[in-house]
């Protein structure tokens, strides 16, 4: 391994299972030799193997969750390294690796819990620099993509039920009342860009008024959920201040339902939307509301705008507030969150 020759080693390793000859330490280098040849998917299956032989080893658990981190399986990777610190709460790798796979997700504040006091005690130029990657993600002015795409596909299964009946989630009908209400609607046929699209709701109201219908999402969950409908032309996975700053089709309408509230600072995506609305156009979005002027990030962790502020940063984008009116879009714990529905023009 050593010497580049992983897929060498890992051959040498699997005969010497075989023959059963060696133990945990064997299967976890093999693990690491398949790792270090590229093969994510052989690891996973070597550190599965590893993980059931020897349940009460926190290295076995601590290799586990590395695999699944590797793979993207986050949710049960942070579940097999918390098991693994409970095997062994001195483990530091353990501790070093879950603070990782809480990065990967977005968490960059549970990321910092897991590793400030080995910072303190082992400091290493590795930590040192996720150290400062966590920090500059608490820092930015939106929601860490990855903490989106993690929440999001961890509640897709069961997303329509839970937002319709649980949390009696309006915003996609509280749009098409009010696109009805300032005339968007009727009788003519649109191109129909459906931001933060989830699994289809927000298209759904309004696809009687497409002859276009897109969608973008951050989560590949949600989307496959969307895909089902069978009422989108078509759906990507991307961060959707990224794909709309590329070149491309030109919308009469773009709805984003609580989409805004991942995003804090809303110029880019303003200036963004500016750019894909053909002249005419609208864009319509609810939010969460805040007092006074700027924004700021609610305890759910959800972004709150002010008028002041949506009508300032319009203006700055080159669109005109059509209307703003308040709205309840969602209820938390039983109680209305206060929210705003904006319908912006391309002036």
């Amino acid at each position: 391994m050593a010497t580049g020759r992983a897929g060498e080693a890992a051959a040498l390793l699997k005969k010497c299972i075989a023959a059963n000859r060696g133990g945990l330490l064997l299967r976890l280098t093999l693990q690491k030799a398949h790792s270090a040849s590229g093969d994510q998917s052989a690891a996973l299956a070597a550190a599965r193997e590893t993980a059931q032989l020897y349940p009460d080893a926190a290295p076995a658990a601590l290799a586990l969750g590395e695999a699944l981190r590797m793979r993207g399986h986050l949710p049960t990777a942070i579940g097999e390294l918390q098991r693994a610190l409970r095997l062994d709460p001195e483990l530091d790798a353990a501790r070093v690796a879950l603070g990782r796979a809480w990065l990967d997700a977005g968490e960059a504040g549970k990321a910092l819990e897991n590793w400030r006091n080995i910072a303190d005690e082992k400091p290493s130029p590795q930590l040192r620099s996720l150290l400062a990657e966590a920090e500059h993600a608490l820092g930015e002015p939106r929601s860490d993509a990855r903490y989106v795409r993690h929440l999001f596909d961890q509640f897709s299964a069961n997303y329509d039920s839970r937002m319709l009946a649980q949390l009696q989630y309006r915003a996609p009908l509280i749009l098409r009342q009010f696109a009805d209400f300032l005339g968007l609607g009727g009788t003519k046929r649109h191109a129909i860009l459906d931001l933060g699209c989830g699994t289809g709701l927000m298209g759904e109201a309004v696809s009687d008024w497409a002859h276009r219908l897109d969608g973008v999402d951050l989560s590949p969950q949600m989307v496959q959920k969307a895909r089902a409908r069978g009422i989108y032309d078509e759906l990507c996975v991307a961060d959707i201040c990224d794909w709309l700053g590329e070149p491309g089709r030109r919308y009469d309408l773009i709805f984003a339902a609580d989409t805004v509230v991942y995003l804090g600072d809303l110029a880019p995506l303003f200036s963004a939307v500016q750019g894909r609305l053909e002249e005419g156009g609208s864009f319509l979005f609810t939010t969460e509301s805040k007092e006074d002027d700027g924004f700021e990030l609610g305890p759910k962790r959800r972004w709150r705008h002010s008028q002041a502020y949506l009508r300032s940063e319009a203006e700055r984008a080159g669109l005109h507030v059509a209307g703003l009116v308040s709205c309840v879009p969602r209820t938390e714990a039983g109680a209305p969150v206060p929210g705003l529905a904006v319908g912006l023009g391309r002036q």
